[in-house]
Parts: structure tokens; sequence; C-alpha cells
């Protein structure tokens, strides 16, 4: 019995690797076991690389609000605490798109939360009152 070699499925299945190794240089381009190497490598990147990237926009969401928020005299989680006591539900993309676009929407949301902010809570005074 002659040996099954795949023939149009194989073709079909090289093509598409190659296909997306197209701007690599040399034989990661041309050649189709290093083609399949550096494609499943970089899929493998992509794939890490899009969980990453939501990480990353958050904790720079996180570093503006937090600017913003020492600008009117609160850190980031008294001001993430106030809104949240004050039932404000703006996310953190949009606080930092108003901190960095429009300051002084964001200063009446500071207030707002400096405001609604749980009195003495985490606070120094507080800690060493209750020692």
């Amino acid at each position: 019995m002659p040996r099954a070699k795949g023939g149009p499925k194989t073709r079909r299945r090289h093509k598409k690797t190659l296909k997306m190794a197209k701007g690599y240089v040399g034989g990661r381009r041309k050649t189709y076991r290093q083609a399949r190497e550096t494609v499943e490598r970089g899929l493998t990147y992509a794939y890490r690389d899009r969980k990453q990237k939501k990480r990353d926009f958050r904790s720079l969401w996180i570093i503006r609000i937090n600017a913003g928020a020492r600008k009117h005299g609160l850190s980031y989680s008294r001001l993430m605490a106030g809104l949240k006591a004050a039932g404000v539900e703006v996310d953190r993309k949009m606080l930092a798109a108003l901190a960095l676009d429009d300051p002084a929407a964001f200063g009446e949301l500071a207030a707002l939360a400096k405001r609604a902010a749980p009195s003495g809570a985490g606070t120094k005074s507080a800690a060493g009152a209750t020692a």
C-alpha cells in the first residue's frame, strides 16, 4: 500500500503558514519549517500580549487618576473610596480621560469624593486613636 502524503491539504496548510510569515526576513519567510516555528512563536506572543495589554492600560489609567487626585489633595485609594461612597459609577478609563483632558470636571468629582469619603477611615490619626 503506498504512503499517503496528504497532497492538497498539506499544500494548503503550508501556504497558509507561509502567508502568515509575510514580512519576515530570509528563511523565516521562505522555508516552511522555519516559517512555522516563527509564526507559532509570534501567535503565542500575540495571545499573551492581548491579555497583557488590558493590564497595561489599567495601570496607565490608575497612574493618571492618581496624578489628578494628588493635585486635589487626595490619594488614588481615597478618591476611589469617596466616589464609591458617593455612588458615582465612572470607570477608570473615563476618570483617566477626565484627569487628562478636562481637569475642571475631574476637580468636581474629586470634591464630591472628598465630601462623601468615609470620615476618618484609614487615616493615621484614627488608627492611632484606636490603639
